[in-house]
């Protein structure tokens, strides 16, 4: 599985070239902190929401710190997806390099 770091993405981000950013953290935590445009897919209904994926898209998977997302893409990879990768750090590493306006738990 291929890893992304939050500067990488702010780089494709800003060029207009980013992939869909899935976020598989809870409503809570979602509400509280998240990147502009992800969207949320909480890890617990992967099962459900891998089917209205396209496989051939490229995803980017983020959580708090990068082990809810590395869990996700590792079974969405099992699915037969190929253009994933794991968010470094998450939407921590994110408040602390790319964006201080989104708050930190």
């Amino acid at each position: 599985m291929q890893e992304m770091n939050v500067k990488e993405l702010a780089e494709r981000i800003k060029a207009g070239r980013a992939p869909i950013i899935i976020d598989v953290r809870e409503p809570e935590e979602y509400q509280h902190a998240r990147i502009e445009g992800a969207l949320l897919k909480p890890l617990g209904g992967i099962t459900q929401w891998a089917q209205e994926l396209d496989k051939d898209q490229e995803y980017v998977l983020q959580c708090h710190t990068g082990s809810r997302s590395w869990q996700a893409a590792y079974l969405l990879e099992q699915l037969g997806f190929k253009k994933l990768y794991n968010l470094s750090g998450g939407i921590d590493s994110w408040s602390t390099h790319v964006d201080p306006n989104v708050p930190r738990y």
